[in-house]
């Protein structure tokens, strides 16, 4: 399955929903007539916690391992392709009426959608940017793993994904941050590894990108990146995604879908990274939380034994979606400590 690219939200003033990251309250201004082609519905989210309400996926706009969550929940492969070949909807019924999911299907994830485009403030948005960055990273650190067993066939999506996607959704933030372009490497890379996978400049240009990734990271200031509460929350993004991509990879019991079983093994990498660099202070300041969180996160990562998937499943997708869960809960003793 290879993805295409990630759509930029659109910024408009239609409606603003503000939900706050304690109480999950919502409060509409102005709420537009569904289905109107006027300027586009608007949430806004000015903070974010992780135990206040999640905003809606979008599904107009939503990158692909968001839209993945709604194939994860109804367990049929392929789905997150097929809602975003059939944009766009003017309702969120849209997906019955265009014959992407059934009435039954539609009624189990109604409550997860939206047409409203989401505009993220605040931590949210830089939580938000530093999600998307580790989802390059992780993006980056598997496709290597496959060229280094000279899978440069598997490699390519992961090579693609950063460039074609992310870059994409990232892009203005990027511009609004003052980061130096480096799509120009990613898609350098991808080139050679399309074209001539054992090139001598496959191995400088990712390295090249993953500086450019490293680079962008930094745009966020030293004392967020290093504060735990922030880092959590990115972890807790990074583990989000890769639980709804490893409920998309997997089908009847099997891995049927080895590329979101890769993504999601490349996101968990780089959770674990991140939490590393948290883990001296954690043991100091939250001792309790910190031997959960890392004994979770080492049984978690055990899912994934190599980037080739294994012939049988390690965890259920039960079993890792309770994990993740688990981990979730324990930062949130963390995060909310800090407020």
């Amino acid at each position: 399955m290879i993805k295409s690219r990630y759509i930029l939200l659109a910024i408009a003033a239609a409606v603003v929903v503000t939900v706050s990251s304690c109480n999950g309250s919502q409060t509409a201004e102005n709420p537009a007539t569904p289905g109107a082609t006027s300027s586009p519905q608007v949430t806004e989210v000015t903070t974010h916690s992780g135990h206040g309400s999640k905003p809606k996926i979008n599904i107009n706009s939503a990158i692909l391992s968001e839209l993945d969550k709604i194939e994860a929940q109804l367990g049929v492969p392929a789905m997150s392709n097929k809602i975003q070949a059939a944009r766009t909807y003017a309702s969120p019924q849209d997906l019955v009426t265009k014959k992407v999911m059934t009435q039954e299907q539609f009624d189990k994830i109604k409550d997860l959608v939206t047409i409203e485009d989401v505009v993220l403030t605040g931590v949210a948005k830089d939580v938000d940017y530093m999600v998307k960055l580790g989802l390059m990273k992780g993006h980056l650190y598997v496709a290597k793993e496959l060229l280094d067993q000279n899978q440069p066939k598997q490699a390519e999506p992961h090579i693609g994904h950063p460039v074609e996607e992310i870059y994409v959704d990232l892009e203005e933030q990027l511009n609004e941050r003052k980061v130096k372009e480096f799509k120009t490497t990613l898609g350098s890379l991808q080139d050679l590894v399309k074209s001539t996978p054992k090139d001598a400049k496959v191995k400088a240009d990712y390295t090249a990108s993953i500086q450019g990734v490293d680079t962008a990271i930094t745009a966020l200031p030293a004392e967020q990146r290093s504060n735990p509460a922030f880092v959590l929350q990115v972890i807790n993004g990074l583990l989000d995604t890769a639980n709804s991509e490893y409920g998309a990879a997997v089908a009847n019991g099997k891995i049927s879908a080895i590329i979101e079983y890769q993504d999601s093994r490349g996101f968990v990498i780089y959770a674990n990274e991140l939490y590393k660099e948290i883990a001296t202070q954690m043991a100091k300041e939250n001792p309790e939380a910190d031997k959960a969180i890392t004994t979770n996160l080492a049984e978690l990562t055990k899912n994934w034994p190599t980037a080739i998937a294994p012939a049988k499943i390690v965890k259920t997708t039960d079993e890792v979606g309770k994990l993740v869960k688990t981990i979730e809960q324990d930062s949130q003793k963390v995060i909310v400590a800090s407020k």
